[in-house]
């Protein structure tokens, strides 16, 4: 296959995922990035744990633990919904790549309830995005400018409300993934 079939060839992406992580937001992107050229690695807290979807009908190990994973090794990290950013949230490993990325200015991508880690992280003072409305006041509280759309991009970072938006948010994410680097906006 070509590079324009391909565009995501030899880019590495990091796809998060936690007890409680939306199916949906983890499948279609870990296959449309793969699809697209992209090594997606599932990165979670450890590798031995079994990680059941919020349904509880899914589950998936990781491929790597977050504490092993260097941002120097990434193009991108991917954050899904659910009730995994709750967790996420609580494990300093993927706290500190969230912070790792966002500072480097390299691309972050998240969806739904995702943004909840990159409060965390302190990292959204001063930048626009989306997310699920019940975390609205949330980003507003960590300095984000929030706004009601499928899909935000400000500078290295891509997020969108549901589910619904994924196909508008993988073909940002593709788009950003295949463009030039965007020079990063300081938190």
């Amino acid at each position: 296959m070509s590079d324009a079939v391909r565009p995501l060839a030899g880019r590495r992406i990091a796809l998060l995922i936690e007890e409680g992580f939306s199916a949906r937001q983890v499948i279609e992107p870990r296959r449309q990035l793969g699809d697209a050229g992209a090594s997606v690695v599932l990165v979670g807290f450890n590798t031995k744990t079994e990680y059941r979807d919020k349904t509880g009908t899914l589950t998936l190990t990781a491929d790597e633990p977050a504490s092993r994973v260097r941002v120097a090794e990434l193009d991108a990290l991917v954050i899904p919904g659910g009730y995994a950013p709750d967790r996420m949230r609580l494990r300093h490993a993927m706290v500190d790549l969230a912070t790792g990325m966002m500072t480097s200015g390299r691309t972050v991508a998240a969806i739904c309830h995702g943004p909840q880690l990159l409060i965390t992280a302190n990292v959204l003072r001063g930048r626009t995005l989306t997310c699920w409305p019940s975390i609205a006041v949330d980003v507003k509280n960590a300095g984000g400018l929030y706004v009601d759309r499928p899909v935000v991009r400000d500078s290295n970072l891509i997020t969108a409300r549901k589910s619904q938006d994924l196909p508008l948010f993988l073909d940002a994410l593709v788009t950003a993934l295949s463009a030039p680097p965007v020079p990063a906006r300081r938190p």
